[in-house]
């Protein structure tokens, strides 16, 4: 199935800098907006910012090739509006300085809405959601819920709002660097559990499987992440979005969820 739409061949029309032959005929514009509204910093070409080191959303394969999930994702807006796509590797520290800059369109990274990120950008509708979970060995059934950590150990990162939330639920905390350090004590049998986010625990089952690990409970507010846009991209934002619902409709992003992580992340 095509994820091309005629959206491309209203793009194309009003902007002779696009790629006509690019374009599929005869389905549903995916946006209104003239190409030139779109304010591109390459005309005919999305650029995306995004690590290339964080695994599994953006990083490079065994053969070196950049491949994750938002970099499909980002891969499929892109033919969706019938654009290009360049992908500029940047680190975390100056993702959003070089979006102020104007060196990319948008950002693809796992970029998490949240009130001080929206003060100052735009965001596309979210393509992944992920709830806190705790993990805890499949064969445990002492804990269900969030209550049941009050008297039980886990193992966090101190700098993590997992930490927090682990120690506002009532368990004593055993520190650690990261997730793998935290999942080694867990199979060991040091902590009794460990809460982190839902997508690294699936991508960790995906990767590693079966872990004889399970989740024993989620947060009722989940994080959503989104493409990041400068306050004056409106008419991308509107354009990605449009393009997200039709890939949403087609599919195609559950697809390349279950790719990743075994299940469908993007709703």
């Amino acid at each position: 199935m095509s994820r091309r739409t005629v959206f491309a061949a209203i793009v194309l029309a009003a902007s002779a800098a696009l790629t006509l032959s690019a374009c599929g005929a005869g389905s549903d514009p995916a946006s209104s907006a003239p190409a030139d509204e779109l304010d591109l910093v390459r005309a005919g070409t999305l650029t995306v910012a995004t690590e290339g080191t964080y695994r599994p959303f953006s990083f490079h394969d065994a053969s070196g090739e950049l491949v994750g999930f938002d970099v499909e994702i980002a891969e499929a807006v892109a033919e969706k509006l019938g654009l290009e796509i360049s992908f500029q590797e940047t680190q975390w520290d100056a993702i959003f300085a070089g979006l102020e800059a104007g060196r990319f369109d948008v950002i693809g990274n796992q970029v998490s809405i949240n009130p001080e990120r929206e003060e100052k950008y735009l965001f596309s509708e979210p393509y992944s959601v992920s709830p806190g979970v705790i993990v805890v060995p499949e064969d445990d059934e002492s804990i269900s819920s969030f209550a049941d950590l009050a008297g039980k150990t886990t193992a966090q990162s101190l700098t993590s709002n997992w930490y927090e939330l682990a120690q506002e639920s009532g368990a004593t905390v055993e520190a650690v660097e990261g997730w793998a350090q935290a999942v080694a004590l867990l199979t060991q049998g040091r902590v009794d559990a460990t809460i982190n986010d839902k997508l690294t625990f699936l991508d960790y089952e995906t990767t590693d499987g079966p872990t004889g690990l399970k989740i024993a409970a989620e947060t009722d507010d989940p994080a959503s992440s989104a493409f990041t846009f400068t306050k004056d991209k409106q008419a991308l934002v509107d354009a990605i979005d449009q393009a997200l619902g039709e890939l949403r409709e087609e599919g195609v992003l559950a697809e390349i969820s279950e790719k990743y992580f075994g299940a469908d992340v993007t709703s």
